[in-house]
């Protein structure tokens, strides 16, 4: 049998300081080990908090500039119409003006009677066109009667020679153009239900209309925006 001795009390204190260096040991390679897994971690979640906060701010940022440009574009819209509606407006005031000065006008037209006898036919014939009727009444001005009489003659005797046809017209005496009015006159037809208004005033505002597209070209060019025409 071996022999069991008793170990000393130096030995006995040796093996407690190797035990107690050893249990030391693993406590310090443990604490190292959860101080790395510990800056590990909060590495990580910096890191993570880091980019959270960027990409926070950089979703501010871009909300910021977004909003920017749209409130720079709209800007640059409104300051757009508005110099635009100017523009127009200007251009507008223009063509009134134009208009104006040539009502203001209207009044010479009568004052060349050889002329305006043959504005008068014109106006007539184009009436005598449009109703297409044997029989018609012609309002004027009470100051006009000799010329219009005139004028009818002229006018139809075009309609004849034009369309084969014969047309009969007299002044509607009982109801003359008021002498305010620049002159021209109004056929009456349909067995006076229908009524052309060819007075020079109602032709200027007929010009106002139809002359517009073309008046627009010539005092301000093409414009680019437009894409149909009438």
């Amino acid at each position: 049998m071996s022999q069991i001795h008793a170990l000393s009390d130096d030995q006995v204190g040796q093996e407690l300081r190797k035990m107690t260096a050893f249990i030391k040991q693993e406590a310090s390679e443990k604490a190292r080990e959860i101080e790395i897994k510990a800056g590990e971690e909060f590495a990580k979640e910096k890191g993570d908090l880091v980019l959270t906060e960027t990409n926070a701010i950089d979703a501010v940022y871009q909300k910021k500039f977004k909003q920017a440009g749209m409130s720079q574009q709209i800007t640059r819209s409104t300051v757009a119409n508005k110099t635009r509606l100017r523009v127009l407006g200007a251009r507008q005031e223009l063509l009134d003006d134009i208009f104006a000065a040539a009502e203001k006008r209207l009044g010479e037209a009568a004052a060349d009677k050889s002329r305006y006898e043959g504005v008068l036919k014109g106006l007539i014939l184009e009436g005598f066109y449009a109703m297409n009727e044997p029989d018609l009444k012609i309002r004027a001005r009470e100051a006009d009667y000799e010329l219009v009489k005139t004028a009818i003659e002229a006018a139809a005797a075009e309609y004849k020679e034009t369309t084969g046809q014969s047309v009969s017209a007299t002044i509607d005496e009982e109801n003359p153009v008021g002498e305010g009015s620049a002159g021209g006159v109004i056929i009456i037809g349909g067995k006076g239900k229908i009524d052309i208004n060819n007075t020079l005033e109602a032709r200027l505002d007929l010009l106002k209309t139809s002359a517009l597209p073309a008046m627009r070209k010539a005092l301000f060019g093409e414009n680019p925006n437009r894409k149909f025409f009438d």
